[in-house]
């Protein structure tokens, strides 16, 4: 990873932009999307491309997530405490004397969530699990009214946690999930440089609300590409108490994660492991019986469908405020989509026959 790249990646995760409100993230891919082609464009969606163009190949759709998991305000009561909910699959555990930020009417505000003290609960109110209805957001000041005069109904809001580079090349962060993947399909574009095939990077919105399918899927029928290759994270699975028999053997360091079942192509699948060995990029392969849960389901049935490939990093304490990866499998994994790519010509045939 080069140290220009290093810092963008590391800028890229501390601006918040959950779910619906992606727009700052989203400007400062396309800022440094610029430097890699002319070739830019957002959409309503809110989905932010970047182009290159190829010498006759097939059209690739390469799609990361910009989203993030967060809060959004939805009451505020009389003293100015505010209510909240989640944005995203959360574990409301999570949010429990956590400092937060919430992006106001003129600029970011800080707040921290609050709870009862154990000290003034009732001794059956101590083993109950915590939920979101149960906390509040409380931002320093006296009134609605004041209150009113920085945050309004349906501000949103992420975590307030820094990022850390913790040793062995692990970085810890919230925004992770999968703001990682909106970084690697620019970085596999930015080491591509030219193919055969034009190749369309696609920071996507919405991901972790996408019942309908988020910005993915609307940005899959706008480029009706012949493939695409999906990029988010997974679930390690080397760390206590999980059942390898049950998730998997992932593990951090051990390179990307293609995904083979559910809504993936067998074509693609089989040109990506192809690609791997050949540019001897260890990797993964992980079993998906069912939805993938990620923007694969979106964007495979797209227009008259689309031959899809999910390439995952491997990701520990997902949905939280301390994500962590490695570095190497995060640039791995850019490299393995820029070797097929590569790979991609004009009689590239994606049909399984």
């Amino acid at each position: 990873m080069a140290a220009d790249t290093h810092a963008f990646l590391r800028e890229l995760l501390s601006i918040p932009g959950p779910s619906s409100f992606e727009a700052a993230p989203a400007r400062h891919w396309r800022a440094e999307a610029a430097r890699v082609t002319p070739n830019i464009r957002a959409d309503v969606a809110g989905n932010s491309y970047a182009t290159l163009e190829g010498s006759g190949g097939p059209s690739i759709m390469l799609a990361g997530h910009i989203d993030e998991i967060g809060l959004i305000v939805s009451y505020i009561d009389d003293q100015g405490y505010l209510s909240f909910d989640g944005i995203g699959g959360w574990d409301s555990q999570v949010f429990v004397g956590q400092r937060v930020t919430v992006l106001g009417r003129a600029g970011e505000v800080t707040g921290v969530v609050g709870k009862k003290a154990i000290h003034l609960m009732k001794p059956e109110e101590r083993d109950k699990v915590s939920k979101i209805e149960d906390l509040w957001v409380d931002i320093g000041v006296a009134s609605r009214e004041e209150a009113e005069r920085h945050v309004r109904i349906g501000d949103a809001g992420v975590l307030a946690t820094p990022l850390v580079e913790f040793p062995n090349g692990r970085l810890v962060s919230r925004s992770l999930d999968n703001r990682i993947g909106a970084y690697v399909v620019l970085e596999a574009l930015r080491l591509l440089g030219a193919s055969a095939a034009t190749v369309t990077a696609v920071a996507t919105t919405r991901e972790e609300i996408a019942y309908g399918g988020g910005g993915a899927r609307s940005s899959a029928v706008d480029i009706a590409p012949h493939a695409a290759l999906v990029v988010d994270v997974t679930h390690a699975t080397d760390y206590p108490a999980l059942d390898k028999r049950r998730h998997g053997d992932c593990r951090l360091g051990g390179g990307p994660v293609i995904a083979r079942g559910a809504s993936v192509s067998n074509v693609v699948f089989e040109m990506l492991v192809e690609a791997a060995e050949a540019e001897k990029i260890p990797y993964i392969i992980q079993a998906a019986s069912r939805d993938t849960h990620t923007d694969a389901e979106a964007i495979f049935n797209a227009h008259r469908g689309v031959a899809t490939g999910l390439v995952s990093v491997p990701l520990r304490y997902m949905h939280s405020p301390n994500e962590m990866v490695a570095l190497e499998d995060i640039d791995r994994t850019a490299a393995l989509l820029a070797a097929f790519c590569r790979r991609v010509g004009p009689a590239t045939d994606f049909i399984p026959r």
